[in-house]
């Protein structure tokens, strides 16, 4: 039973791909955006059921449907394991995935490649699944190269324009940096234990006495790096905010629940491992912090709204990551989930106003929609609030409860990680006040046609608002429900119980300071004194710093991209040029000797018994001085 209703969960969306690539465009644009959004409900609900048995009886579900690879020594099984971390995952990945479907069948109705990303869409999904309940690396590997090329069709699939075929590749060759990081871990991993199955690891670095330090810190490192490519930590996360280039539910699904957190679930899927390495936890911890801090600098001066909301994110998976090095897990996955309810809400309602303006990005050209569009302004809002970590929304419980951790084992990381929660505040509130408030500065034509997006497109923003402001009660201080249920996951407790003294309760005082703070600044600045940013070409100073990301795309591109295509450009102008004439040149001095072979060749029986009776006397003269010298 267990095992069909797991290839009911696996499957139901790939059907939903094959259906709508092979049949598709004959069915037609509502038989695609609901035979689409059927798949992954559908996986949705067995997840439900999975989730309420492994409540239950506390036990893994572990399938081996057969012997994948098979050596003397090594073996790996096509198997899948449901955990309480893998149930957890499906259901945010399936239950927003479900949504974002829902969103995008009014969203994309107007496309007329609805059903190619739709079909997209599903594979996306079905990949995703394939990832976080795969019981060995292998099988985690083949769903975390499925999402990479999904995520390359989604953001390249208005593909007529090249700026977004350059996003898609760059996010496409940027995740196989990670990934050849993430192969070579499991390779390690592999050759140190005789096994890549999870359980089984568990089992031998627990009980291992005379394991490898230094090897063991390297595979640990390698699969940060992979982590480091799919989450866009520093330096691999300037793919991410490109990745703007695919529609907007393309933006909520990567970025908010799936593909940007594979990292994290690989990380604590792996918890055991890093508990063994604290050197590599450290490194782990400092990249989060720096990356939320450098993240978060640059959101405050993009003007595109889903830029921000990009650069958003990788500020938010940077804290995710800061928790992660502490080895807090329960705290990491605790945010990832309050993240996805907020995120998945604001890109959603990013979407909403970018349809009601008829595709315009631009906050500059933007405000006064609070009363043309009440609820994306009110869902949006709500999302804001809990990402700025506004008591008693859930941003303020998960985001409390990194920077307590972060207090409690590095004073400085935790001054980072509040800075970065300080700007986060900041920059979401100038990008509602921007967006909503003051007058429309738009063209007339947009203002005349303003109007609240369809209700496929409202109600996913509701019930994510909703989520957004209760999500916090899976995990209260003295009270988390989350911790209990991923407890048997660990080795050691992570999650440190705090007595909630002085300390905690100043902590999260400060934490609440800083977001009004935040909220505060940016209400005197874009609201009060109703400062627009200025046009691209007259920013100036540590703005224009800012704004340009650091120049990192542009050190990049000198260090790397330029010399490589010098390299390339040589191997082909001298190298290949040089190789290919002495190819055909042999080719051609082939061609000649055969036609100068041709020529005795003619027909005349005469020459050739000449020819045949000098040859045998030819042989028998060599073999006569071959015996008698």
């Amino acid at each position: 039973m267990d095992t069909s209703l797991i290839l009911v969960l696996l499957l139901s969306p790939f059907i939903g791909f094959l259906f709508n690539v092979f049949l598709g465009k004959k069915a037609g644009k509502t038989i695609v955006g609901i035979v689409g959004t059927l798949s992954v409900f559908i996986s949705f609900a067995v997840t439900l059921s999975f989730f309420l048995q492994i409540t239950q009886t506390k036990q893994a579900i572990t399938v081996d449907l057969f012997e994948w690879i098979s050596t003397q020594h090594f073996k790996v099984n096509f198997g899948f394991l449901l955990d309480q971390l893998s149930i957890l995952w499906l259901l945010f990945v399936t239950g927003i995935g479900s949504l974002i479907h829902l969103y995008s069948i009014s969203y994309m109705h107007d496309d007329e490649k609805m059903h190619s990303f739709f079909a997209y869409l599903n594979l996306f999904i079905f990949f995703m699944i394939t990832l976080v309940i795969g019981s060995n690396l292998l099988m985690m590997f083949i769903g975390w190269e499925g999402v990479g090329l999904c995520s390359y069709l989604l953001i390249g699939f208005w593909y007529k324009n090249q700026d977004f075929n350059d996003a898609a590749k760059k996010a496409f060759i940027m995740n196989r940096i990670g990934d050849l990081g993430f192969l070579i871990g499991i390779f390690i991993l592999g050759s140190m234990f005789t096994t890549i199955d999870f359980t089984s690891l568990k089992t031998a670095i627990s009980s291992a006495s005379d394991t490898n330090d230094l090897w063991m810190a390297i595979a640990a490192l390698c699969l940060f790096i992979g982590a480091c490519g799919k989450s866009a930590q520093i330096p691999l996360y300037t793919w991410l905010p490109d990745a703007m280039a695919g529609p907007t539910p393309v933006s909520a699904l990567i970025h908010a629940a799936t593909m940007v957190t594979a990292g994290i679930f690989m990380i604590t899927r792996m918890s055991f491992l890093f508990d063994m390495v604290p050197s590599v936890q450290n490194i782990i911890a400092i990249i989060g912090a720096v990356t939320s801090l450098v993240a978060a600098t640059i959101a405050l001066t993009q003007t595109d709204i889903k830029k921000v909301l990009a650069y958003s994110t990788v500020s938010q998976l940077g804290l995710m990551f800061l928790a992660l090095g502490f080895g807090a897990y329960e705290v990491a996955v605790f945010h990832v989930i309050t993240h996805a309810f907020f995120k998945a809400c604001l890109f959603l309602g990013s979407g909403s106003v970018i349809h009601g303006l008829h595709g315009e990005q631009d906050m500059r050209k933007m405000g006064g929609l609070k009363k043309a569009m009440p609820i994306t302004f009110i869902t949006m809002l709500i999302a804001s609030l809990a990402i700025s970590g506004v008591f008693p929304l859930a941003g303020f419980w998960s985001k409390d409860e990194i920077l307590m951790t972060a207090f409690h084992h590095n004073i400085a990381l935790w001054v980072i990680g509040s800075i970065a929660s300080i700007m986060t505040a900041f920059y979401m509130f100038r990008l509602m006040y921007l967006t909503f408030f003051n007058e429309f500065r738009g063209t007339e034509e947009q203002k005349h046609h303003l109007h609240e997006s369809p209700s496929l497109i409202t109600i996913p923003l509701i019930v994510l608002a909703i989520l957004s402001f209760i999500g916090g009660i899976i995990s209260l201080p003295g009270n988390s429900w989350l911790n209990d249920y991923l407890a048997p996951l660990f080795s050691k407790v992570t999650q440190e119980e705090h007595s909630f003294g002085t300390t905690e309760y100043t902590l999260m005082a400060i934490a609440t300071i800083g977001a009004l703070a935040g909220i505060g600044l940016a209400y005197k600045k874009y609201l009060k004194e109703n400062t627009i940013p200025s046009e691209d070409e007259n920013i100036t100073g540590l703005t224009k710093v800012l704004y340009n990301k650091y120049y990192v795309d542009e050190v990049y591109d000198a260090v790397f991209v330029k010399p490589i295509n010098v390299l390339s450009n040589f191997f082909r102008d001298s190298v290949e040029t040089t190789l290919s004439a002495l190819v055909f040149g042999l080719g051609k001095a082939t061609f000649q000797l055969a036609s100068f072979g041709r020529r005795f060749h003619h027909g005349s029986v005469g020459f050739y018994l000449s020819m045949f009776t000098l040859g045998i006397c030819a042989l028998l003269t060599y073999l006569y001085y071959c015996n008698n010298f």
